[in-house]
């Protein structure tokens, strides 16, 4: 007994902070400072966001107001990590076979940096055989077989362009708008501003494969300074889809409610008390948990997929993969979810083993994929989604028409170092042009000479087809209004439907 009343004195000292104490001084600085304090970190002292001039203003309770009409309801992205060589699979450049085996234009090489490459590397040309596909004509090369049957759904942003060629910061920059940990997702982004179509499913979800997580971790898809209720959930593709959602072993359903009301009617009296928006995170996640005991496993369960749907994606309904996650991710969108990021690893290719060259590796990754993604824009297309639903697919940079070297010596197999001036994302549905193609590079693949792409811009178009201003989506911290864009990005206007 001693010692449960030391612990609750404990907590109610814990609670007399500081802020606590200046709010409830009877002088009235109390009341100054903590709205100077919370001002700085976004909040008023009822726990909202702080509005901003021209600026949206975030509630806890609901979604924000679109500022236009969205194209696109949700978002599938699908991100291969460590970045597949444009030059293999759609950027078809000819003019690349005549300098194959040469050596690098020291043009090429002066006033740049490179990941790896030391010395002068010798050119590469295109492994892969082109052709052209659908009415539009679209270049994809033989690495995709089933990629042709879906061209004409599909927008190529052919210049792309970046800041970064190390992989973490890239990815980060991608994803997060900013090269630096902190910042939240493109999904927590997304779902701050629209919340979920699905009570029961998280808005933001998110499904890896390849073995192994992206190099910039579990940041990519985090809530950075946005309340934590915004951050993707991880759902795993083998046992239990949520770790620890599961009740414990001699729990009925009816007690683990009444245990999961107790505990909300406690953070809801420490909410009253401090006013800390993190408290309400922490009820809503404990309820959402509790609903998804129920809804997640009928969600990721595909054994109920007809055959010839699992048959066309070339899912095991038993095994993880990238295929299984592209079936689940129709299932998500489907149920509603805002935003389901599928991240799969293994495409970086450099050439230093078979499974990272871009004659060996790319081509295997390719046939893990190829048909997938195919399947997806069907299925999506069939069943009425397509249109409302934005498909993006893409890496993190591009890589070089140069072969790869280190140190002056040329590794084993055929590989390609990081490139940030130029690479290949495509986007489907969702309010963007069928069969088009967006952007030029060079004779070589090195520069993009024509309607170039930076990833802001990206961003700045998958918001605006979501229905908001990527300028008024933001959110106060540390003084200033952040946004996913930073200071930068436009709308890629030619490519809207």
């Amino acid at each position: 007994m001693n010692k449960l009343l030391q612990e609750l004195q404990r907590a109610a000292a814990e609670r007399e902070t500081r802020r606590h104490f200046l709010h409830t001084c009877s002088t009235g600085l109390g009341a100054m400072a903590l709205s100077s304090v919370l001002a700085s970190c976004g909040l008023s002292d009822e726990g909202g966001q702080k509005p901003v001039s021209g600026s949206l203003q975030a509630t806890p309770d609901g979604p924000l107001p679109a500022q236009y009409t969205p194209k696109a309801k949700r978002v599938i992205y699908i991100h291969m990590a460590g970045s597949p060589s444009q030059l293999e699979l759609f950027d078809y450049k000819p003019e690349l076979v005549k300098y194959n085996g040469k050596d690098c234009p020291q043009e090429l090489l002066e006033g740049k940096k490179f990941a790896f490459i030391r010395g002068v590397p010798k050119m590469l040309g295109p492994q892969g055989k082109f052709a052209q596909h659908g009415q539009s004509g679209a270049w994809v090369s033989d690495y995709l077989p089933h990629l042709p049957g879906v061209v004409d759904d599909i927008t190529f942003l052919k210049a792309m362009h970046t800041d970064q060629f190390n992989h973490a910061p890239a990815q980060l920059l991608m994803h997060t708008g900013s090269a630096r940990l902190g910042r939240p997702s493109m999904g927590a982004w997304v779902t701050y501003g629209l919340g979920s179509e699905n009570d029961n499913l998280p808005g933001y979800i998110v499904l890896a494969s390849g073995g192994k997580q992206p190099d910039a971790g579990k940041s990519i898809w985090g809530s950075g300074f946005l309340p934590t209720v915004y951050q993707g959930v991880q759902c795993r593709t083998d046992g239990d889809p949520v770790l620890y959602a599961s009740d414990p072993a001699g729990m009925p359903r009816d007690v683990r409610k009444q245990t999961i009301d107790a505990i909300s009617e406690i953070n809801q009296q420490q909410y009253d008390d401090v006013k800390d928006p993190e408290i309400l995170t922490r009820i809503a996640q404990y309820e959402l948990a509790f609903r998804m005991q129920m809804s997640v496993p009928d969600a990721m369960d595909i054994k109920s997929e007809p055959k010839y749907i699992l048959d066309s994606y070339g899912a095991n309904p038993d095994k993880g993969s990238f295929a299984r996650n592209c079936l689940l991710a129709r299932r998500l969108v489907e149920r509603g979810v805002r935003f389901v990021q599928l991240f799969d690893w293994g495409w970086d290719t450099h050439g230093t083993s078979a499974d990272g060259s871009i004659d060996i590796g790319l081509k295997n990754k390719c046939k893990e994929s190829d048909q997938a993604v195919a399947a997806l824009l069907k299925d999506l297309k069939q069943r009425g989604l397509l249109d409302d639903t934005l498909v993006v697919w893409g890496g993190e940079f591009g890589r070089t028409p140069m072969q790869e070297n280190r140190d002056g010596q040329v590794l084993p197999f055929m590989g390609r170092d990081h490139h940030l001036d130029a690479f290949t994302v495509w986007m489907a549905g969702g309010g963007v042009k069928q069969g088009f193609s967006y952007g030029e590079t060079d004779d070589i693949g090195y520069y993009g000479v024509k309607d170039q792409v930076h990833v802001h811009d990206l961003q700045a178009t998958i918001l605006h087809l979501m229905g908001f201003d990527h300028t008024k989506l933001t959110y106060q911290f540390q003084g200033r209004p952040f946004r996913l864009t930073d200071v930068a990005g436009k709308i890629v206007k030619p490519i809207l439907a």
